[in-house]
């Protein structure tokens, strides 16, 4: 990997972990539609470091409501009044929205790590995406704000954010969907869909962290990679930012057809 593929890279990861237009599709279908050869310890390792620095991003923006969710939990626990406090309530919510990605990723892993690799899959699971938003855009009401959030909510969420473990289909795009159709307003299903994406990539950070020590000379290549972490960590806080404004007045339409003709973009030059 060069230091330019590492910036633009961590730029593309930046812009599309949290934009619903599938962060893992880029960063598979990229390399090949500009003939790049990253050798694929370099991928993995460049991999870890962006989705550590998009964490980075999220827990930046959302810096107040964590403070206060961790403190509501914590102190709910300590007196043993669990749910006595909507930010400690929230809290639960975040842990019940991961447990149904973590399930099927232990049941799956083998199939996503396969599909990882193929971009005719990851081409296809785009529109699977492009599909969900549509359905989030006639099927929610959005009548519903952040703070109505319930158990159901979160599971149904938690439900929809298991389909992202397959490249192609958005993280953000299949939780917001789940938000949704579930009639939260627009930004309210981003929030929580930006929240719930904590503890699912801080454990990814984690154990691709631990893989990663484990390699051979990943210090001599972090002069390469480090200019990715910091692009894709400025350019995630500044994706956050914008979408959650672009929401308050915007249709999901948008990054509907963003899928679908990246997708057959992809397919045709697979093909050709």
């Amino acid at each position: 990997m060069t230091l330019l593929q590492s910036i633009l890279l961590g730029i593309i990861q930046g812009v599309t972990e949290f934009l619903p237009i599938s962060s893992s599709a880029h960063l598979v279908l990229t390399p090949h539609l500009f003939g790049w050869n990253i050798q694929e310890q370099d991928a993995f390792v460049f991999d870890v470091l962006v989705q550590v620095a998009t964490l980075v991003a999220v827990i930046a923006y959302f810096w107040d409501d964590l403070y206060k969710i961790t403190i509501a939990f914590l102190r709910g626990l300590w007196r043993r009044q669990p749910f006595a406090d909507d930010n400690a309530r929230m809290g639960w919510l975040l842990i019940l929205a991961t447990v149904p990605a973590g399930v099927v990723y232990l049941l799956f892993s083998d199939a996503f790590k396969q599909a990882f690799g193929s971009p005719l899959a990851t081409s296809l699971f785009l529109f699977g995406t492009a599909i969900l938003l549509l359905i989030a855009e006639r099927l929610g009401k959005r009548e519903r704000d952040y703070a109505d959030i319930r158990w159901t909510d979160a599971v149904i969420v938690g439900l929809f954010q298991a389909l992202a473990i397959f490249p192609g289909i958005s993280r953000s795009g299949a939780t917001i969907t789940g938000g949704m159709i579930r009639n939260l307003s627009r930004p309210s299903a981003a929030r929580f869909s930006f929240l719930i994406s904590l503890p699912v990539m801080l454990a990814a950070g984690l154990v691709g962290v631990i893989e990663l020590v484990a390699l051979p000379n990943t210090v001599s290549q972090l002069p390469i990679f480090l200019p990715g972490f910091i692009t894709a960590a400025i350019v995630g806080y500044i994706s956050i930012r914008w979408l959650i404004r672009f929401l308050n007045h915007r249709p999901l339409y948008l990054f509907s057809i963003y899928c679908v003709v990246f997708g057959l973009i992809n397919l045709g030059l697979l093909v050709s």
